[in-house]
């Protein structure tokens, strides 16, 4: 049995995040831990996983077909809405969009659909050629590439609205000197998924776990408000999104 939730799992709130998920392990009637590796995919290319969560752009993209949908968390985040959810776009300072081309952005991945495919969507509409950003830095993950744009080594990057929430319930410094300058289209949030578990089962197991009083305070902790199950290509909607911007803009 193998289980993660990488995708939120702030230092600050990791004790929640542990009571979460071993709630819904009792649910669902197993034992064991949430595993912790310093590459995420790690997780999601085992067999044996279990209950994960995964971004949105990996679930289409590099593991199509092998992840299975299970549900998206619903949050109690600025930017969300039901299931769906948002990146925000921060500066050290207000500027129109145009006035970032060729400067640098920063993004967490290549592979993120909230810090990568929201900054093009985002910009798409000034770019006239394909190039916007001079450069492009990756930084590893949303609190370091706002770290990177606090410290002028870069000057724009899209952050994921629930991280965002998170940060500033938890660890506002990570915020300090930087503005709003837009927000991405909603899209599906992150869901969670599996490879080897009971998808009903999971289902049940969540929902258990979102009825239970005795669990508000550790989904308030996390920000979690509720689920909802969509359909797997709900989530088709970030394939055609990039469509749409691929031949317009790249990121440097």
């Amino acid at each position: 049995m193998l289980a993660s939730l990488p995708m939120y799992d702030l230092p600050e709130a990791r004790d929640a995040t542990d009571a979460f998920w071993a709630a819904i392990a009792k649910a669902y009637g197993v034992e064991g831990r949430l595993t912790r590796n310093a590459e995420w995919s790690s997780t999601w290319r085992d067999a044996n996983l279990l209950f994960s969560q995964t971004c949105g752009y990996p679930f289409t993209h590099e593991f199509a077909g092998v992840l299975k949908y299970v549900a998206t968390p619903q949050y109690n985040a600025e930017g969300c809405e039901g299931p769906n959810y948002c990146s925000i776009v921060f500066a050290r300072e207000k500027a129109s969009l145009e006035s970032f081309r060729g400067k640098i952005a920063a993004i967490n991945s290549s592979d993120s659909m909230s810090g990568m495919l929201a900054l093009k969507l985002v910009f798409a509409e000034f770019a006239r050629a394909q190039r916007f950003f001079s450069v492009t830095k990756e930084t590893g993950g949303h609190v370091a590439s706002l770290a990177t744009v606090q410290s002028g080594e870069a000057d724009v990057c899209a952050i994921d609205c629930v991280t965002v929430a998170l940060l500033r319930k938890y660890r506002p410094s990570a915020l300090q000197g930087l503005v709003e300058i837009a927000r991405s289209p909603l899209i599906p949030g992150l869901p969670y998924v599996t490879r080897s578990g009971d998808i009903p089962r999971l289902c049940a197991a969540i929902d258990q776990v979102m009825r239970d009083d005795a669990l508000a305070p550790v989904r308030a902790a996390l920000l979690i408000k509720g689920v909802s199950v969509l359909r797997p290509e709900d989530y088709d909607v970030i394939l055609t999104k990039e469509n749409s911007v691929q031949h317009r803009i790249a990121l440097g």
